[in-house]
């Protein structure tokens, strides 16, 4: 995988104002015709992060915070296994965000994320994250109300309003040396029903179905305007977002390990340096042990 740029650019969106989810077609594959050679790059991808994650890891400057947004059954869980199963679990989380609990409601909408960044050093992974809240609490506005948020302060512009406190968030965390990288994996309303259909017909996906999946479905429109209007308003150069087809998973997942490995390759990533009063230690340690019989 040694030309990241040249394979990522074309789902990378830094500046969103006048883009359009419909000039991104969910069934692309690049200039990939089969899954094979798509395959073959993702497990050297995957087995080139190993060593960028250890250089990450030691230096303990730079963390990198990956966020993963899609609509149902676009192949979230399945692209973190895959993209991040070389990876040193002891140097990466992997968060997922669900239905705020009760003690999350008391709080402002980027709290429970915000507690769950990864420390210098390592990679988190949002699986879902605070954007639920320009995308599912704008489907359903009544959630608001659960928020606790004072009436007042719950005006027309308060969409724009969240857009501008996560654009200053993540403003904010790259700042500090948190890298960030926003993908939307982006799947087809039918190849979403086919893998509805698949989780129906096969047992051993039944538990992967839930009802609540198809009132979702029906709000399909809503959440495409609601997807396209958060990436116009949050995408930028330091924190872009990857607008990646889904309906093929082989090629979902090499574009994200991509973007992971460039992402990394563009750090000064290097071993710490030893100084010179520490050589002299570690070549005391190194006569010791040899010394011994």
């Amino acid at each position: 995988m040694s030309d990241f740029s040249g394979l990522i650019k074309p789902y990378r969106i830094t500046h969103g104002k006048k883009f359009r989810l419909k000039d991104v077609d969910p069934a692309d594959t690049g200039d990939f015709e089969s899954k094979d050679l798509a395959e073959e790059l993702l497990q050297r991808g995957v087995a080139e992060l190993d060593a960028k994650q250890e250089k990450l890891y030691a230096l303990n400057q730079w963390s990198l915070l990956l966020i993963f947004q899609a609509m149902d059954a676009a192949g979230k869980d399945g692209t973190i296994k895959h993209v991040m199963s070389g990876l040193n679990p002891q140097g990466c989380d992997v968060s997922a965000f669900k239905s705020p609990s009760s003690e999350e409601l008391d709080h402002d909408f980027l709290w429970r994320c915000a507690r769950r960044l990864p420390p210098r050093g390592r990679i988190g992974i949002f699986n879902r994250s605070y954007y639920e809240e320009v995308l599912v609490v704008r489907v359903h506005p009544r959630l608001l109300k659960s928020q606790k948020i004072p009436p007042q302060l719950v005006t027309k512009h308060i969409w724009k309003n969240r857009f501008e406190d996560i654009k200053g968030f993540e403003r904010h965390l790259t700042r500090e040396g948190v890298v960030v990288r926003k993908f939307f994996l982006h799947i087809s309303k039918e190849e979403q029903k086919k893998r509805f259909l698949s989780r129906l017909e096969e047992k051993g996906k039944n538990w992967k179905f839930s009802p609540a999946d198809l009132s979702e479905r029906a709000c399909w429109d809503d959440y495409t305007r609601a997807y396209e209007d958060m990436i116009r308003h949050t995408a930028t150069p330091d924190c872009p977002w990857y607008v990646v087809p889904a309906d093929h998973k082989w090629f979902s997942r090499l574009i994200v390990a991509a973007v992971v490995n460039h992402t990394l390759e563009s750090l000064p990533l290097h071993f710490p340096k030893v100084a010179a009063n520490q050589e002299a230690e570690l070549a005391k340690a190194r006569k010791i042990l040899l010394a011994e019989k």
